[in-house]
């Protein structure tokens, strides 16, 4: 028992550091806010670390009812989703230690900061799914704040849609998880399902409807079509600290909601050749299209890389639901690089928008003049987006692209990679002219049109760290395929 209940401490140091930040008086010093917070990150990181080796252990808090426990467990999946997590949210947040001197009230957006991080790890963590739904629903109201830290009229309509989109899915999941309930045996999470064969017997129809609506529910978050226009709006407000965990982190509760559905409840098997897996496989096509296409058109850099979300996220989803052990792993092998190329990205347009005070692709010529590291970092990020090899990104999109001709889904085998291509040039058009523009501004740009100057020491070494993994995940990936693909193995 003793031995099982360090899976808490990832989850309470930060819950209860992000707590105590609100007890702390007005009077402290802004250093030692940071300071603060940077221990309680680093303290969270250390022990979810400090477990990834070890043994699968599973702690019950307590009973709802006797077949509802509020139930841990670390399994391979787990694993994956607390090491991403730990890595880029304690990125960003360090990152906003010098970004935040800007705005006021930094203890408000510290404490949440460190409670929403808790709240992380306690859905990668969750061992069923009643648990894994409340802390779902928590992190919705205990990030809302995040996006509303601004508190000017727009972040805060931005903040209420993202709640009220939210708080819709949820009660979408929960629809599906009532009957879950009823056909199964337990909540705990098993690879491959739950299902009790002798009760879903009859009820198939039924039970494909309830996954459906999990299934949609969950994609809200994840910000899949037509769901996804909360996204667009809440991430371009919030400070970029909170844009690149929710661009990065916060949208993959939806994504690992929907990976536990899929095959640690229903089974891939229930659901493989059904119209459920053909909807889901039709949308999340139709949404990395409308989202590439939405990001090529946007003027706005922040609300450019939103849209981008919308498209690669999708990504995620394609492979997800081709229910193959090839799309599976480039799924994975996508949820973890993109966390780290997008909040790489977002911290890189954040770091402009700071030092020279614009976020228009139009008014960004020639800022590579000035911002060379930022703006090196920004086009590391970008190629690996695109899939270019050897970046990260070209592994995943590589694996997604086979994993769709392997499927016996004829449509899928050719309609997947053609998106997934056409997608990739969008990508590249809508990302690579800030670098253009950027380090090749033409003979009309004038020395007295550079403005600011390189961003500062502590936001430079979290770029470059996002930066370096970008390329080193692509140049030495064999670990990483191996790990994702032995996860794969056991589900499919």
């Amino acid at each position: 028992m003793k031995d099982s209940m360090v899976l808490l401490f990832p989850v309470l140091l930060p819950i209860l550091s992000g707590a105590g930040m609100f007890c702390i008086r007005k009077s402290v010093k802004r250093g030692v806010l940071c300071g603060y917070t940077g221990c309680a990150l680093l303290l969270g990181a250390l022990f979810a670390v400090w477990l990834l080796p070890g043994p699968d252990v599973s702690f019950t808090l307590f009973h709802l009812t006797d077949r509802l426990p509020v139930y841990f467990r670390l399994d391979d999946m787990g694993r994956l989703f607390l090491a991403v997590v730990g890595l880029v949210w304690v990125l960003a947040g360090f990152f906003s230690f010098s970004y935040l001197k800007q705005y006021e009230n930094n203890k408000r957006f510290f404490g949440f900061y460190l409670i929403g991080y808790g709240v992380m790890n306690a859905l990668s963590l969750s061992g069923n799914l009643i648990t894994f739904y409340l802390f779902y629903e928590m992190l919705t109201l205990l990030t809302l704040p995040l996006v509303m830290h601004e508190g000017t009229r727009e972040a805060i309509m931005a903040g209420l849609k993202y709640l009220f989109f939210s708080l819709g899915g949820a009660y979408m999941v929960l629809f599906g998880l009532y009957f879950v309930y009823r056909f199964s045996n337990t909540l705990t999470f098993t690879p491959r399902g739950v299902l009790d064969v002798s009760l879903v017997s009859g009820n198939e129809s039924l039970l494909l409807i309830a996954a459906f609506s999990m299934l949609l529910g969950f994609s809200v978050k994840a910000g899949m079509f037509p769901f996804h226009s909360w996204l667009p709006v809440a991430h371009p407000v919030a400070p970029a600290p909170a844009s690149a965990v929710l661009s990065g982190l916060i949208v993959k509760a939806g994504v690992l909601g929907m990976i536990r559905v899929v095959f640690y409840i229903f089974g891939a098997d229930f659901l493989r050749g059904t119209w459920v897996q053909t909807t889901m496989l039709l949308l999340s096509l139709v949404t990395v299209f409308m989202g590439s296409m939405l990001a090529y058109l946007e003027e706005g850099l922040k609300k450019r890389l939103a849209y981008s979300t919308v498209s690669q996220v999708s990504y995620i989803l394609f492979g997800l639901f081709l229910l193959d052990a090839t799309g599976l792993t480039g799924a994975l092998l996508h949820t973890a690089f993109h966390a780290f190329i997008k909040a790489g990205l977002f911290l890189c347009a954040g770091a402009i928008l700071t030092q020279t005070g614009k976020g228009r692709i139009g008014e960004l010529t020639g800022i590579g003049k000035r911002m060379p590291v930022t703006l090196w970092c920004y086009t590391i990020g970008s190629l690996s987006l695109i899939g270019i090899p050897p970046t990260a990104g070209f592994l995943s999109k590589w694996n997604l692209c086979i994993g769709a001709l392997h499927t016996k889904l004829p449509v899928f085998a050719w309609l997947g990679p053609v998106v997934l291509l056409v997608s990739a040039l969008l990508t590249a058009g809508y990302l690579l002219p800030v670098t253009i523009r950027g380090f090749f501004p033409g003979d009309t740009f004038l020395e007295k049109q550079r403005e600011g100057k390189e961003a500062p020491r502590g936001m430079l070494a979290v770029l470059l760290l996002l930066a370096a993994f970008s390329l080193l995940a692509g140049l030495f990936p064999g670990g990483l395929i191996q790990k994702f693909s032995a996860i794969a193995g056991q589900l499919i």
